[in-house]
C-alpha cells in the first residue's frame, strides 16, 4: 500500500474495517498508558542501587537518551508498559502496511504477547493500588517512537518491511539489555520483579525471531 493510498484511508475510512482499525490504532495520538491512577503506597520508595545509564535512540528512536536520576519501582513499571504499547502500535502498523508473510507474522506476535504482558501489568496494579508514575524515560521513549512512526509512515513494500524488521531487533536488544541490567535488579516489589523476570524471558525470544526476519529480508 503506497504513501498517498494510506494517507487517503485515514481521511475517507474506505478500507476494509480490519485495515481501517489497525491503521488508526498505529497512528492514534492517544496517550499510551491507560492505568486507573489511584493512591500509591510504599512501592514509591526511591531505588537506592539503580540507574538507567544509557538507552540507546540512534536509527530507532533518535538520539540517545539517557536517565542520569534512580527510578523507583513506579516510574519502572510505567516505562516497561509504555515500551510494550510502543511495540504494539508498531505492530498495528506492520499489520496494516505490510505484505510479507513473515514481517505480519512476527508483528501479530508482537501484538499478543505484548498485549497480554501489558494486560498482567495493568492487573498487577490494580491489584497492588498505586500509580505508576510518567517520568523522563518514558516520555523520550513516547517522543521517539513517534518520531519512528512518522519514518515507517513513509516507506512502503521492502523497504518499510527492512525498516520495521530492523527497528525491532535494535528495540528489543536495548529494552532487553534494560529490563535485565537495570529494571530487575532495582525493583524491590517482589511481584512487579516476578512480572519483569517473565517478561524478559518472552523478550528474548522475540529478539531472536527479529534477528531471523532481518537475516530473512536480506535487507543489505
Amino acid at each position: 500500500m503506497g504513501v498517498r493510498l494510506r494517507k487517503a484511508a485515514l481521511a475517507s475510512m474506505e478500507l476494509d474495517d480490519l485495515q481501517g482499525f489497525l491503521i488508526m490504532r498505529a497512528f492514534s495520538n492517544e496517550p499510551i498508558s491507560p492505568f486507573s491512577w489511584s493512591e500509591p503506597n510504599s512501592m514509591e520508595e526511591p531505588m537506592k542501587h539503580a540507574l538507567i545509564t544509557s538507552i540507546l535512540i540512534a536509527g530507532l528512536m533518535g538520539p540517545t537518551a539517557q536517565a542520569e536520576e534512580a527510578m523507583n519501582d513506579l516510574e519502572i513499571a510505567h516505562s516497561a508498559y509504555t515500551a510494550g504499547q510502543i511495540d504494539i502500535r508498531y505492530a498495528h502498523l506492520a499489520l496494516a502496511v505490510s505484505e510479507n508473510t513473515e514481517v505480519r507474522s512476527f508483528a501479530q506476535t508482537m501484538l499478543s504477547d505484548h498485549s497480554a504482558l501489558n494486560a498482567a501489568a495493568g492487573g498487577l496494579i490494580t491489584e497492588l493500588h498505586v500509580t505508576p508514575q510518567d517520568n523522563k524515560l518514558s516520555q523520550a521513549l513516547i517522543r521517539g517512537a513517534a518520531a519512528k512512526r512518522a519514518e515507517l509512515m513513509a516507506l512502503s513494500g521492502k523497504a518499510f518491511d527492512c525498516a520495521y524488521a530492523q527497528n525491532e531487533l535494535g528495540y528489543h536488544q536495548i529494552v532487553n539489555k534494560t529490563v535485565e541490567e537495570n529494571f530487575i535488579p532495582a525493583v524491590t516489589v517482589a511481584p512487579l520483579k516476578e512480572l519483569l523476570q517473565e517478561a524478559l524471558a518472552t523478550f528474548k525470544v522475540h529478539e531472536g525471531h527479529a534477528e531471523v526476519m532481518v537475516d530473512g529480508l536480506q535487507c543489505g
